[in-house]
């Protein structure tokens, strides 16, 4: 079932991925900066029945990328508020992944009052801004899925064949859970037969990942927030490489509070900590222990 959300520029997509019992709590899934509400897929199986579970397609990707700007995360906090508003729901647990758990961390610290705690995964960990071009430093930190928002692929079979030779991608796709990981892969795209692209919007790709790169209030959103939290990191990087985005070290460096549980996540990557079962497990009970 998809709602539609009145939001600041449009009407944002929102994808009830379970619905849980009466009275059951609300969590909101926030995905990550070019990827879209199906990443949860996974995990709203392994919800299924306990929790109400809300997947917006962020503003410029997949079904909601007809809605305009204003980018950046502070617009994707102020959607969080809209669609808990529309859903009738005083507060909320915030799971996010990637750029989903700095929105999630942000809107937390912005408006506490209307997120019970959050569960974040790869994410949400401020640290010290790059220097240059924020499209290089995209390009070096998330690669290939920066790189396909340019490209065209004939068919959806093509698009799958370019996610087939990603490192951290490919070998998944074959897993048990291929049929999950490639739902989420074909709801990003749009377009003809022919011309077939990637729905993320360039322009909003780049407002995003500029504030999660260097936005000093993103960064300290998680750091000097009041809201407790579950922080899950995987052990690989999004290249499947063995030093994942974030580690012990980084984390401890990074001063958080002790209002922040962190949970090694195992040795998936930046992708597949979504979709892999017994990393799905853990994600399910962070979310368990913080209804």
């Amino acid at each position: 079932m998809t709602l539609g959300v009145a939001v600041d520029g449009g009407t944002l997509a929102v994808h009830e991925l379970g619905r849980g019992a009466a009275g059951a709590p609300v969590v909101m899934a926030l995905h990550g900066i070019t990827a879209n509400a199906l990443a949860f897929g996974a995990v709203a199986q392994a919800l299924n029945g306990e929790v109400r579970l809300l997947a917006p397609d962020l503003r410029g990707r997949a079904d909601s990328r007809s809605v305009r700007g204003p980018w950046g995360l502070a617009a994707h906090a102020a959607d969080v508020v809209a669609v808990l508003d529309a859903a009738r729901v005083e507060s909320a647990v915030l799971l996010g992944h990637s750029m989903g758990a700095y929105v999630a961390a942000l809107t937390a610290y912005l408006y506490p009052s209307r997120v019970s705690s959050l569960v974040l995964i790869d994410g949400g960990v401020g640290f010290p801004a790059p220097d240059g071009d924020i499209d290089a430093a995209l390009e070096q930190v998330i690669g290939p899925a920066m790189r396909r928002l340019t490209m065209s692929f004939p068919d959806d079979d093509a698009y799958l064949d370019f996610w087939r030779e990603h490192p951290a991608v490919g070998p998944a796709l074959a897993a048990s859970y291929g049929d999950l990981l490639t739902a989420y892969l074909r709801h990003d795209l749009v377009g003809a037969g022919g011309d077939r692209r990637s729905s993320c919007v360039l322009d909003a790709v780049r407002a995003d990942g500029a504030d999660v790169l260097a936005d000093p209030l993103v960064l300290r959103s998680l750091r000097d927030g009041t809201v407790p939290a579950t922080l899950l990191y995987a052990a690989r990087g999004l290249m499947d490489e063995p030093q994942g985005l974030l580690d012990a070290d980084r984390i401890a460096a990074a001063g958080l509070p002790p209002t922040v549980r962190v949970i090694p996540a195992g040795g998936v990557n930046h992708y597949t900590v979504l979709f892999e079962p017994q990393a799905v497990r853990l994600i399910a009970y962070a979310v368990g222990t913080s209804v």
